[in-house]
């Protein structure tokens, strides 16, 4: 099986895949396995799964479990909503919710994958298929049969454009300036290990502490009429970061004035694919379903798709394969298009002006402590079940 792309979803899926018996190789265009410098949210249906994979106790110790997750007025500091993690959260799922640098969670994948199962520096342009599965090819003209090709390579995914042709992402009006800081830079804001959503108008602001509590990851999101650089992300201006956070809370200002080096991120995505597939190939995480990071759940959905993937895929002959690719699209499809209206939905919400939307939405929250439907439904979804030791259905490939 050929995995194309070494971020979290293609490492994860590798995985996934070579616990359940297959052969798996992972190609990567960089020429290393690594990710840039940004923290994420892993909720208990992704820590689950990690679990399952083996992986979560050595994710554990290079992260960070948040006591709480609030969300806070732009002006006052007000809490508007309180969800209890740490113990609460994981007697209720029977897994930790954690905060981890994207960084290391990367290197903790690759470091269960066999080294010498991954190749670097191919960068692939398109996937075929073929009547005994599929073949990968790459841009200096070389090519890879495989009995099945997953396409793990992100919103620009090539392996996608191959399937269904090349379309450009939408951007979403939102740009986010991101960055970490030392935890000593803000020691004095009393910050905590909370995961703290600050909602303003037409703006927003998302901080916790990752790498063991070393590091504040900070996010800031506003909004602009267009984005016109190639890049998706640029050195940010730290005084107009700072200028469009004017008039908020001293915490939420303490934490911008620390970001000194932001990054600014261009927030694309994608309409939901109405398929994910054909015959031997399939796709997985940003690659089918890019999501705004509003519910913090794209590295999550991605880890998900990595377990029922391989869950579809265990004990699937050479003519099962396409069957069993449909299966996977069709289990997952549905949750993955719910999560990606969730984000879109929170994007709108959590920037509403001042005035009786917004004090309707702070009513709700207000009202809201506690774990809501959605989140239940979030985090309580049930690991796909494959059977992990047995070798009689693997598959060579």
């Amino acid at each position: 099986m050929a995995v194309v792309g070494g971020g979290i979803g293609g490492l994860a899926a590798a995985l996934a895949l070579s616990r359940a018996g297959h052969d798996v190789r992972v190609f990567e265009q960089a020429r290393a396995v690594s990710e840039v410098g940004a923290g994420i949210q892993l909720a208990p249906n992704a820590t689950r799964v990690l679990r399952d994979l083996g992986v979560l106790a050595e994710i554990e110790r290079v992260a960070v479990r948040p006591e709480v997750f609030e969300f806070r007025r732009w002006d006052d500091g007000r809490l508007l909503s309180s969800t209890p993690l740490g113990a609460a959260i994981e007697q209720t799922y029977g897994a930790p919710y954690l905060h981890v640098h994207r960084a290391d969670l990367v290197r903790v994948l690759a470091g269960a994958f066999p080294a010498e199962r991954v190749a670097v520096g191919r960068r692939c342009v398109g996937a075929v298929r073929r009547p005994d599965g599929a073949e990968v090819r790459f841009a200096d003209g070389s090519g890879t049969a495989a009995d099945v090709v997953v396409g793990a390579d992100g919103i620009h995914s090539a392996v996608r454009a191959s399937l269904f042709g090349a379309r450009a992402a939408r951007f979403t009006g939102y740009v986010a300036y991101r960055g970490l800081v030392p935890a000593q830079r803000v020691a004095g804001l009393g910050l905590g290990r909370r995961s703290t959503v600050d909602l303003g108008p037409g703006a927003h602001l998302v901080h916790y502490f990752v790498a063991a509590g070393r590091l504040l990851n900070v996010v800031c999101v506003l909004e602009e009429s267009s984005w016109t650089r190639e890049a998706w992300t640029d050195p940010g201006d730290p005084a107009e970061l700072r200028a469009a956070f004017t008039g908020w809370h001293p915490t939420v200002r303490g934490v911008v004035e620390a970001l000194d080096h932001p990054l600014k991120w261009a927030l694309f995505d994608r309409e939901p694919l109405p398929e994910w597939g054909a015959g031997a190939v399939t796709l997985v995480g940003d690659a089918c379903h890019p999501m705004l990071p509003y519910a913090a759940q794209g590295a999550g959905q991605a880890v998900e798709d990595a377990a029922a993937l391989a869950a579809c895929l265990t004990g699937a002959s050479a003519a099962d394969v396409p069957a069993a690719l449909a299966r996977y699209a069709e289990l997952r499809l549905p949750r993955t298009t719910r999560v990606q209206g969730m984000s879109r939905d929170n994007g709108t919400r959590f920037h509403l002006p001042d005035g009786p939307d917004q004090l309707a939405r702070d009513e709700v929250m207000a009202a809201a402590f506690g774990l809501s439907p959605d989140i239940d439904w979030l985090y309580g979804h049930p690991v796909p079940a494959s059977s992990s030791g047995g070798r009689e259905g693997a598959r060579r490939g």
